[in-house]
């Protein structure tokens, strides 16, 4: 038995690694053995074997933990009730066992694949199925695989992230039973001397966890004491030189300064959340109290910026805090800014955005601090604020070169543009902008100082939408923006960029844009290529979008960039985050308005097929499955536009039909999935004729286009049809029902069916001759209002690019010449239906042909 278990997982082995081969003869005959061994017994057992192999080539462990995890998402729980598992039983607990014995073992790049199936499985299983697994955890973590049990213990909490309360009572068991030894775990890494990475990795886990919920037992003074003390211990503590890396962008995903930033997130959602005992429920109440007595306000001083911002809207902690105010505002908040500031200076030109972003998280959260204080207590505080800016930029303006307070006037310009809403729409300060920008803000677009120059075009597109009472400094902000676009350093180029795009948004004349426009774009593409932000993706789109007419030279390119982008923001997205990242999102939408705008451009479709055809392929698995209405709406955009389908989109079906009979069954919209997955939707009476719109649509394609092919199908779906014809409600939708039916030969019809369709079409066609003589008299009152002066509105979204063949038949017309066909081919039914028609019938049908030869030879 041994023998032939090891034969077996050998052929696995092969079959694996020749699925990488670059032969395409040796790669398909090796998928096709996969294929036929998928749903052999005891496949999975054999994988998970290979998986676990240490002496097994590395390369042939990750594509069985992708076999592994792909096969586990589609057939772990049968779609359908009734359905009968294609997993034996005996199966699953032997890989549910040997996913908890090797996930504290394997790499970390097989561990992700576990984790993914993991979560799949306790989703489906726990509790009811999988109820040792709870035991497992509380075991191992009293043992030497404590980090496999905190890795498990992690996926099983986040089952319940957004359950009711209701459905998170076995999460409450999890935790009655699990935090006591996360407590005792957490105690003990903490008193390690000179502790390995391994440990940050732990006590990031227990920190995820309990950001997740937060225990009952944490209400216990000696249990939340415990705790806080521990959390600002490692909010507190320096973090260990030996192993950080030299690189900033490095060091971000480095493990101890990931346990500073969820050490963070718990402490502020604990301020959040307890920070103000009139807000909490009986039961909390005590602690709330606790809370802000014994920490919130003893510490508001000494701890982070984002936790200040939290306590000045609690009444109990701004009236602790606003003794200190001043010192907060003037030094602690200034500093912040200052700080920031040097390292700007000096790490300024690093060309990675995501650099900027770490280095900005203290200004980010001393603007929230400013912003959140003159919101919420604007008496007194925005005039002392804004006095003590206007302070430093005279003290600047009068100072000699060598002695002028640089870093003073850069977190000045700071605080205007991060209060520009505030300030646009209060008085005095409204009335003062422009002569602020003129005197303050513009000379340092020629500063000596790279970080003033950035700092001024910032400002300048916070304030681009101000309304300028002279047009020349208007003109002045756009040139000096433009001229900021050639900068010798990034940061100015950067916010150059997007200042122009902001003060391009807010221009009434687009007329001297357009002949920047090429070059904005060009400075656009450079900066795209050195970095990955959202901000540039979004300027990107406002571009496309406003110079609709003007973007088709630059479609190609422009598409090109955003797909550049897109990878690198794939490329850099944490294992352990959920979800795609926003800028992967603008990417996609940016590239949909781009391809809109182009529609009167067929050929330049092939040309851009070749840069999204990979995009479409990738995100048409379940790594896309949060924007696949996205991608969906990126390949109609391709199918519709483009002169010809090619093969290679055609290969994309094959993926859309799999997403949609399983994943994108949750993602697209249901009416949809149904109406593409089945023809009995049109039999529901549940559903009203709007929400089915789609199902004739989608019946009629198909007749239309795949004639003499789908043959037996044409009974069944006209039998639905008619019958749905029966009870339809809107003339929209009857009007969808009768067009599946008009292209189809007569004999496709019972005499039954023959004289619905007959009866129905006729009372379509009288309803729409009164529609367009109604529409005729409302024209005429247009008309008249036109001439006396007003405008009718139009809508500037020309319909003419989704034109069908059939738009240019008068229906009428084609009524009387199809009964007419009719009539010759078949004059013995076309006498049998004649003859089924009572009076009103044949008065409406005289009336109808009467009516067609008036529309035929008008006078």
């Amino acid at each position: 038995m041994e023998q032939k278990n090891y034969m077996e997982i050998q052929n696995l082995s092969i079959a694996l690694q020749g699925a990488l081969s670059y032969n395409p003869n040796e790669r398909k005959a090796a998928e096709e053995s996969l294929n036929q061994l998928q749903y052999t017994p005891r496949h999975l057992v054999r994988l998970s074997q290979i998986i676990v192999d240490g002496n097994c080539n590395i390369v042939v462990r990750q594509i069985a933990s992708i076999h592994f995890k792909n096969f586990i998402a589609k057939n772990w729980s049968p779609h359908d009730p009734g359905e009968q598992s294609k997993i034996l039983h005996s199966d699953k607990e032997v890989v549910r066992q040997s996913i908890l014995n090797s996930v504290n073992e394997v790499p970390p790049l097989l561990r992700v694949q576990l984790g993914e199936c993991l979560r799949i499985i306790i989703h489906a299983d726990y509790p009811d199925q999988w109820p040792i697994l709870l035991h497992w955890v509380k075991h191992n973590l009293q043992d030497q695989q404590v980090y496999g049990a905190l890795f498990v213990l992690r996926i099983l909490s986040r089952k319940y992230k957004f359950k009711s309360n209701e459905e998170r009572k076995p999460l409450h068991q999890v935790v009655e039973e699990t935090f006591p030894h996360l407590l005792n775990i957490f105690n003990r890494l903490v008193q390690i001397t000179n502790p390995h990475i391994e440990v940050a990795d732990l006590i990031k886990l227990i920190c995820k966890i309990f950001w997740m919920e937060i225990p009952k037992q944490f209400f216990d003074p000696s249990s939340y004491n415990a705790w806080i003390v521990l959390f600002l211990n490692m909010l507190e503590r320096p973090v260990p030189l030996e192993g950080q890396p030299a690189d900033l962008e490095m060091r971000k995903s480095w493990g101890w300064w990931k346990v500073k930033k969820w050490t963070v997130h718990i402490l502020n959602s604990l301020c959040t959340c307890f920070g103000d005992s009139k807000l909490q429920k009986p039961d909390n109440k005590a602690f709330a109290q606790i809370f802000q007595n014994n920490y919130a306000g003893n510490r508001v001083v000494n701890l982070i910026l984002q936790y200040l911002s939290n306590s000045i809207s609690k009444s109990n902690m701004y009236s602790q805090l606003q003794p200190r105010l001043n010192v907060v505002l003037f030094e602690i908040m200034f500093s912040a800014h200052v700080l920031q500031l040097t390292m700007i200076k000096n790490y300024g030109m690093k060309t990675h955005m995501k650099i900027l972003e770490d280095l900005c998280s203290p200004r980010t959260a001393a603007m929230d601090f400013v912003r959140e204080l003159v919101s919420e207590h604007q008496k007194g505080n925005l005039q002392k604020f804004i006095l003590f800016i206007v302070e430093i930029f005279k003290r600047y303006d009068g100072a000699l070169v060598e002695y002028k307070p640089y870093r003073q006037k850069d977190g000045a310009l700071l605080a205007i543009g991060a209060l520009c809403d505030k300030l646009k729409h209060t008085e005095p300060y409204k009335s003062e902008l422009e002569h602020m920008l003129v005197q303050y803000v513009f000379p340092e677009f020629s500063s000596p100082m790279g970080h003033l120059r950035a700092k001024a075009a910032w400002v300048a597109g916070k304030y681009a939408n101000i309304n300028f009472t002279d047009p020349n400094n208007f003109r002045k902000a756009l040139h000096s923006a433009a001229t900021g676009m050639h900068d010798p350093e990034f940061p100015v180029r950067f916010y150059s960029v997007l200042a122009s795009c902001s003060l391009v948004k807010a221009c009434k004349d687009l007329g001297e844009i357009r002949q920047v426009l090429p070059q904005l774009l060009d400075e656009i593409f450079k900066l795209m290529n050195e970095i990955e932000n959202e901000d540039l993706v979004f300027t990107l789109e406002t571009m496309v979008d406003m110079f609709r007419e003007e973007i088709a030279p630059y479609a190609l390119r422009l598409c090109q960039n955003l797909a550049a982008a897109f990878w690198k923001c794939m490329n850099t997205i944490e294992r352990d985050e959920e979800g795609v990242a926003l800028t992967a999102v603008g990417c996609f939408h940016s590239i949909s308005t781009i391809l809109k705008s182009v529609r009167k451009h067929p050929n330049l479709f092939a040309q851009i097929e070749p840069t999204l055809l990979p995009i479409m392929r990738r995100m048409l698995t379940t790594e896309g499955q949060e924007i696949i209405e996205e991608v969906l709406e990126i390949v109609s955009y391709m199918t519709l536009f483009s002169p010809e389908i090619s093969m290679d989109m055609w290969s994309l079906w094959p993926l859309i039909m799999e997403a949609l009979a399983d994943w994108a069954i949750r993602r697209v919209p249901t009416i949809e999935n149904k109406a593409m997955r089945s023809s009995n939707i049109m039999f529901d009476k549940n559903l009203e004729d709007g929400d089915i719109e789609l199902a004739p649509k989608l019946v009629q394609a198909i007749f239309q286009n795949c004639r003499g092919q789908v043959d037996s199908w044409v009974e069944p779906y006209i039998r639905i049809t008619v019958e749905r014809l029966g009870r339809a409600e809107t003339p929209y939708f009857k009007c969808l029902l009768i067009e599946v039916l008009f292209p189809l030969p007569a004999d496709h019809l019972s005499g039954e069916s023959l004289e619905h369709v007959f009866k129905y079409t006729l009372d379509l066609l009288v309803a729409y001759k009164d529609q367009v003589a109604e529409a005729s008299k409302e024209e005429e009152g247009k008309a008249a209002l036109s001439a006396i002066g007003f405008r009718q509105i139009e809508d500037h979204e020309s319909c003419d690019d989704f034109r069908s063949p059939i738009d240019d038949v008068d229906p009428f017309v084609f009524f009387v010449d199809t009964v007419k066909a009719l009539q010759a081919y078949d004059s013995l039914r076309f006498q049998n239906l004649m003859q089924t028609l009572d009076f009103h019938y044949q008065t409406l049908a005289n009336g109808v042909a009467q009516h067609a030869e008036q529309r035929r030879s008008p006078p």
